[in-house]
């Protein structure tokens, strides 16, 4: 009999402890060692190992992968053209938010072989969501199975072009006495995925959970394992829906796709500046028009400020779908550099539409949008702010100003802010007044009536 004992592993780091430790020493998180069996296997005679396959690059031979269209742009897109034979893409997202749906969706559009496997749900369940979601395509077969080993069969027998499993976490390995959704079972289950999709030339989709902290639920090294993490976010609150390719080794890390939920499913949304746009106020203080960069696309956005006195010592500052700390950062430029005394105000940040922006090139729309609503000034309704703030007030340039450009213009911007550095990287015409500013007082003066 083989010997069992115990080690605790780190949730997030995959760090190895022989005792339970409520800090992680590698990457100090809290509370995020759980405990796992490992089994004492026996030390067998060393083999002969021979030599493995080499070859060298011939670049001459080289042809072009053909790709698995799911035949939904928006997805095609983060994954860079389509799905990748011999891949495993992983997709994380939070309970509820569409992600069972979303690979549904993209089996019924594709015209090869799909085997769906589920582990949470059984046949019947399966059946109701695609009559739901007006799935009629006969190349999709189900399977409501947990066992890996039986997983791996069906794959050999029926040999899928494309195999989704829903999730990861409920699938086990039966040589392992580790509970399903442990991160022995996880990581093992993925690693022998990623075998059998490099054997069969399948691509695998593998749906995961995420934890609390909206990370996806195991070590990061499952995240090594694949080829392809994909995060679908967005508020249950909220319509919209965004896909982000965290990881990619086939394509673009900088794509997103964005959707709106319907009761039918999701929807593609193919001029996502207009739909974040339809719903603004024309005549209202605190509100700026910006355009952020999600991969290729330019976007643009609706920044809302709502500035009012504070009747404690402590003034709030909540901001939604914007770095709480970076707006700390441009406070204080303002209350420094502009004379705002914001330091008694409560201040209140939102991006329109639920999606959220990191990128500096917002920070300029930021201040003129608090700015705004603390002098009571109207912003120019169709003028679009970009640029970067620094600590010392100027506005420094940001990346593809030109396709920031040509989207204000084609939605019929009259006036766009931009850096005064930027300018020089403008070289086409267009049907829009370009105003370089240097620093943010310049700016506010140009925006604000």
């Amino acid at each position: 009999m083989a010997k069992n004992r115990i080690k605790y592993i780190c949730s997030n780091c995959g760090h190895e402890e022989l005792r339970w430790m409520g800090k992680c020493p590698s990457c100090e998180s809290w509370n995020t060692f759980s405990e796992e069996l490992i089994e004492e296997k026996k030390s067998s005679k060393k083999k002969n190992i021979g030599e493995g396959s080499i070859s060298k690059l011939d670049f001459e031979s080289q042809q072009i992968e053909r790709r698995i269209k799911t035949n939904i742009e928006e997805f095609d897109r983060v994954l860079g053209g389509g799905l990748m034979p011999g891949s495993v893409v992983l997709i994380g997202g939070d309970p509820g938010i569409g992600k069972s749906t979303l690979v549904m969706q993209a089996a019924s559009r594709i015209e090869s072989p799909v085997l769906y496997v589920t582990g949470e749900e059984s046949a019947n369940q399966i059946n109701l969501r695609a009559k739901r979601l007006k799935v009629q395509s006969q190349q999709i077969s189900v399977m409501t199975e947990t066992d890996l080993d039986l997983i791996i069969n069906a794959i050999e027998n029926h040999s899928p072009e494309v195999v989704i499993v829903d999730s990861i976490q409920t699938t086990y390995r039966p040589d392992l006495d580790n509970a399903a959704g442990t991160i022995t079972q996880i990581r093992e289950c993925t690693a022998e995925l990623m075998q059998r999709a490099k054997k069969k030339h399948c691509a695998i989709i593998i749906i995961g959970h995420v934890t609390k902290d909206g990370a996806i639920a195991g070590p990061k090294v499952l995240e090594h394992i694949v080829d392809t993490v994909l995060q679908f976010e967005g508020e249950r609150s909220h319509s919209y829906r965004i896909l982000r390719a965290q990881k990619n080794r086939f394509g673009s890390t900088n794509e997103i796709g964005i959707f709106e939920m319907h009761e039918d499913g999701l929807r593609e949304v193919k001029n996502a500046s207009e739909i974040f746009l339809s719903e603004r106020e024309k005549e209202i203080t605190g509100s700026v028009v910006t355009s952020s960069m999600e991969g290729s696309r330019p976007i643009l956005l609706e920044v809302q400020a709502l500035v009012t006195p504070s009747s404690y010592g402590n003034p709030q500052r909540v901001a939604t779908g914007f770095d709480y700390r970076r707006l700390s950062i441009l406070l204080a430029v303002l209350e420094k550099r502009a004379n705002l005394r914001l330091s008694a105000q409560n201040v209140f940040l939102n991006i329109a539409g639920g999606i959220r922006i990191d990128e500096p090139a917002v920070d300029l729309a930021v201040c003129c949008a608090i700015a705004s609503n603390y002098s009571d000034k109207y912003a120019d309704n169709n003028t679009v702010v970009i640029g970067e703030v620094g600590l010392g007030g100027e506005v420094r340039s940001v990346g593809n100003i030109e396709k920031r450009i040509q989207e204000a213009s084609k939605l019929g911007f009259k006036k766009i802010i931009i850096p005064n550095n930027n300018i020089k990287s403008v070289n086409g015409k267009y049907q829009i007044e370009i105003v370089p500013v240097e620093n943010i007082l310049s700016a506010l003066n140009r925006v604000l009536n």
